[in-house]
C-alpha cells in the first residue's frame, strides 16, 4: 500500500527543515534512483552526461559487451533508458538512448542472423517510440533524422518482416514528408 500524494504534502508539512533534510539524506543513501535523480537536479550536465555514457554502455552491454556474446535482456536496457529519463528529464538526450536501442539491435540482427519474434517487436515498439518523439518536435527530427534513416537501410533484408513495420513508421513522422516534398520541388525545378 501507497501513501497518497495528498497525504504525503500533509506529513511533510508537520515536519521541521532539519526533519526534512534528514529524510531526504536517508532516501539518497538507500536509493540509487534518488541519488541520480538529486544528483542530476543539482549538478546538472556533468552528472547527466555521466549518467547518460553510463545508460550507453549498459545497453551496448546487452548487445555486443566487451567480452562474451550479449545476453539480450531487452528489459535490462530498456531499464536503463526508463532509468535515465526519471532521473535527468533530458528528453533529447532520452530519445538519443531509445534510437541507441534499435540501432544495436539492428547491428546485432545483422551480425547475428534471424533472432526472434519477440526480439523484434522489442525493436519496433522502440523505433515507434522515438518516432512520436520525433513527430512531436521538427527540432528532434532534425538531429535524429539521418539516425532514423540509417534504421531503415540497414534493416532493410533482415528477417520477421522487421525493415517493413519500421519502414511504416518510419513515414507516419510529419517532417519526413516535408522534406519528401522539398526533394521533389527541386528536381522539378531541375528539369
Amino acid at each position: 500500500m501507497k501513501i497518497k500524494i495528498a497525504d504525503l504534502k500533509k506529513q511533510l508539512k508537520t515536519y521541521e527543515q532539519k526533519e526534512l533534510i534528514e529524510l531526504i539524506v536517508e532516501m539518497f543513501k538507500s536509493n540509487k534512483d534518488v541519488q541520480n535523480y538529486l544528483s542530476s537536479k543539482f549538478l546538472g550536465d556533468v552528472v547527466i552526461d555521466e549518467l547518460f555514457q553510463q545508460a550507453q554502455k549498459k545497453i551496448n552491454n546487452e548487445f555486443f559487451p566487451d567480452r562474451g556474446h550479449g545476453k539480450l535482456w531487452l528489459a535490462e536496457a530498456k531499464k536503463e533508458i526508463t532509468a535515465f529519463k526519471k532521473a535527468t528529464n533530458d528528453e533529447k538526450r532520452t530519445v538519443h538512448l531509445m534510437l541507441f536501442y534499435v540501432e544495436m539491435g539492428v547491428e546485432f540482427t545483422n551480425a547475428y542472423g534471424d533472432i526472434d519474434e519477440q526480439f523484434y517487436s522489442s525493436m519496433v515498439k522502440m523505433f515507434d517510440q522515438v518516432a512520436m518523439e520525433c513527430d512531436r518536435d521538427e527540432e528532434l527530427y532534425k538531429v535524429f533524422s539521418n539516425r532514423l534513416e540509417n534504421v531503415l537501410n540497414k534493416a532493410d533484408g533482415t528477417g520477421w518482416w522487421f525493415h517493413e513495420p519500421l519502414e511504416e513508421i518510419y513515414y507516419t513522422i510529419e517532417w519526413v514528408h516535408d522534406e519528401d516534398d522539398d526533394e521533389e520541388e527541386e528536381d522539378v525545378g531541375e528539369d
